[in-house]
């Protein structure tokens, strides 16, 4: 039998040596990969805060189109300290000066009318209420959210609540929604009465604005679909056409297209536009001053069943403000009518709070357009409005007034304008049939739905008691507006 052979066992240190040269070996090959690795990935880009001086994107060293540069997406929820901002954060432009504090500047010769300075203190609340006409009709405990405060500042008081506001992040890497505060109905607003005020001095603010929009990074990632400002002018104040006519043609701009416009009246086939009200002269700063109006206004005399306020419009066939006065002034008694004519509601608001204080019904017509800051003066006083076109409010404001499934019926009364000419109905006669369980409920709800209609004094931390108010209304339609939006990028 052949012997079998036993190969004689490795020597102990030649055993060491080739583990230390396989060791070695898988060393360097890991190192390979990595390498391979780290120049395959896509190069990343830097996103520093946009601020009004200038904006830098840091990016690889290789050319770089507005198309090509990509910015990374923004985490969409609130951190868990950002309480009450589960639907995301707003970062607020620091804009030019030009484009907002450069306006208010020129408060003196804004408006040919009258010097809006005064409406500008106070952050766009006006000269508070004490001391003046308001205080002869108002208990003193309630005046200190009292203010004389005019429509045209609207564009201030969104800016500067925003820049308190606890959803705003000064980091726009984090923010799911960008407010523009440039003062648009200030910028044209100041050129609309001037004989000598071209076309091109209309749009030379908002011209300019575009050009530094547009070369903002955050801007670029979405073409603006994210982004959103406010107006203190109606919609048609921005619409000029091609041929010429009123107004700016802001909103007729290319370069503003995917932007939502937050505006005291909106355009109804335009979705951008979103309807936001008009601010009245109550800014509360807390839950419990909110509170304390509702219980004034939910518990004062009202001894007419219906009231007007406004000016006739004598140059305008079968105007309608005049047909209204004919039929306040056949009511007797039953109703009250302010004539504001020479802007004396403008200048003095006591007039109007207390005429729609002592009053159920509040008459509501179309004023130079369809909607008037009197809707929300009569709302505020707590009575309920009467409308005659469904432009006034009813898809002006979707995202404050309850419109959907019969429920402007809670809150609000139409009548057919329609009928009333044809004297086929009366306005005493309609009100004075509904019964008074209805009055009051509709009261009850008219008073309920104060605080979201107003602007607020509040601090980072809102009214509180979880009340909220027009501001934070605005803040939470514009980021669902956004979340809407990506989700059906998405699809």
């Amino acid at each position: 039998m052949a012997a079998m052979h036993r190969p004689e066992p490795l020597n102990p240190a030649a055993r060491r040596q080739r583990l230390v040269v396989f060791l070695l070996g898988a060393f360097f090959l890991f190192q390979l990969v990595l390498l391979v690795a780290y120049r395959s990935a896509p190069p990343s880009v830097h996103v520093p805060t946009a601020t009004a001086s200038s904006v830098s994107v840091q990016a690889p060293p290789r050319p770089a189109s507005a198309s090509s540069v990509s910015v990374k997406q923004p985490p969409r929820p609130a951190a868990a300290d950002d309480s009450g901002c589960d639907g995301g954060l707003v970062y607020v432009y620091d804009l030019p000066a030009v484009f907002n504090e450069d306006l208010l500047s020129m408060c003196e010769t804004l408006m040919p009318m009258y010097s809006i300075c005064p409406y500008l203190a106070n952050d766009g609340r006006g000269l508070p209420a004490e001391g003046t006409s308001l205080s002869s009709i108002l208990p003193a405990e309630l005046l200190g959210s009292w203010y004389s405060s005019d429509q045209f500042a609207l564009e201030l008081i969104v800016h500067r609540r925003l820049l308190s506001h606890r959803c705003r992040t000064a980091d726009p890497a984090r923010a799911a929604a960008f407010f523009v505060p440039f003062y648009a109905g200030l910028a044209v607003g100041r050129h609309l009465w001037s004989a000598n005020a071209t076309d091109a001095d209309r749009d030379s603010d908002c011209v300019a604005l575009l050009s530094w929009l547009h070369a903002q990074p955050y801007y670029k990632r979405s073409n603006g679909w994210d982004h959103f400002l406010a107006l203190g002018r109606i919609t048609w104040d921005f619409r000029r056409g091609p041929s010429g006519g009123w107004g700016g043609s802001f909103l007729a701009m290319p370069g503003v297209a995917n932007v939502t416009r937050l505006v005291i009246e909106r355009e109804p086939w335009d979705d951008m536009d979103v309807g936001i009200p008009y601010p009245t002269g109550f800014h509360p700063r807390t839950a419990a001053d909110a509170r304390a109006w509702q219980r004034h206004v939910a518990s004062v005399a009202r001894p007419r069943l219906f009231a007007f306020a406004g000016a006739p419009r004598s140059a305008i066939k079968g105007d309608f403000r005049g047909l209204l006065l004919e039929e306040c002034q056949a009511a007797g008694p039953a109703c009250a009518a302010l004539d504001c004519a020479d802007g004396k509601c403008i200048k003095n608001n006591a007039l109007v709070l207390e005429l729609f204080m002592g009053a159920r019904f509040c008459l509501q017509p179309r004023g130079d357009s369809f909607t008037r800051r009197s809707l929300f003066d009569c709302m505020v006083a707590g009575a309920v409005p009467v409308l005659f076109w469904q432009r006034s409010a009813y898809i002006q404001y979707k995202w404050y007034l309850p419109v959907d499934h019969g429920q402007v019926g809670e809150w609000s009364v139409f009548i057919d304008r329609d009928d009333l000419r044809a004297g086929n109905v009366t306005l005493r006669g309609v009100l004075a049939a509904i019964p008074e369980a209805r009055v009051r409920r509709m009261r009850e709800r008219v008073v309920k739905m104060i605080p979201r209609l107003v602007y607020s004094a509040a601090d980072k931390d809102g009214l509180g008691g979880g009340m909220k108010d027009a501001l934070d209304v605005m803040v939470d339609g514009m980021l669902r507006r956004v979340a809407e939006r990506q989700r059906s990028r998405r699809t």
